[in-house]
């Protein structure tokens, strides 16, 4: 199955942010990735509530919301209510991840899990048959542009195995340093999450039709 592509924001020119979203819906991506950093969480700031909002506005593509923020449990009705029709939250960055999960499906919402590099999968074994989502990431959050990290793919065979065992059915997303070579390590990934390779390719579309190429060569 080929996977969805969700091209990263945070890679778009935000002086031109509806023409940018126009362009990349014309191209064919399935889901718009919203990274939202509180600049605590991780060492960096980027957008918040208006721009997710306005974001819904221009665009009618799911909206792939990961909250890289401390004790996100504080705005995911905001989130909700801006328009994000999936919301991921990280592991580290609370304390009641099921509490949580709860509350955002009770929003009507897909629930995710975003797990930073060094956090093992086997954290998610009870909570996994509960989730939509889990973002595996491939390099540390808080800025575009970084290089993948190797062993993530070994984390994110890990997971897919984990979700067989347990009849799971939460997507995997990748999410770092998405490229099509280093999306051909990750088959087993649903969602591959997009920046500085799709969003500031000069040639969008050859880069779209790269990434996809590589991953039906690989699965």
């Amino acid at each position: 199955m080929r996977p969805l592509i969700a091209p990263s924001l945070l890679s778009a020119d935000f002086g031109r942010l509806a023409e940018e979203i126009a362009d990349l819906e014309a191209l064919g991506v399935d889901w718009l990735h919203c990274d939202i950093m509180d600049g605590v969480f991780v060492p960096n700031l980027s957008f918040g509530l208006p721009v997710v909002e306005a974001i819904r506005r221009a665009s009618r593509l799911p909206l792939d919301v990961h909250l890289m923020i401390v004790q996100p449990e504080r705005y995911v009705e905001a989130f909700a209510a801006a328009g994000a029709d999936v919301l991921t939250f990280h592991w580290e960055a609370t304390v009641h991840p099921d509490r949580l999960v709860q509350r955002i499906q009770a929003l009507g919402k897909k629930a995710g899990i975003a797990l930073n590099p060094a956090t093992p999968v086997e954290v998610l074994r009870d909570i996994l048959p509960q989730l939509d989502l889990v973002c595996v990431m491939s390099v540390n959050p808080g800025f575009g542009g970084q290089r993948f990290i190797p062993y993530v793919a070994g984390k994110v065979l890990r997971l897919a195995e984990l979700r067989a065992q347990l009849g799971a059915t939460a997507r995997i997303e990748g999410d770092g340093g998405v490229d099509p070579e280093t999306a051909s390590r990750v088959p087993q990934a649903d969602v591959l999450v997009a920046g500085s390779s799709l969003v500031r390719a000069s040639d969008r579309r050859a880069a779209l039709e790269a990434l996809r190429r590589s991953r039906e060569i690989h699965t």
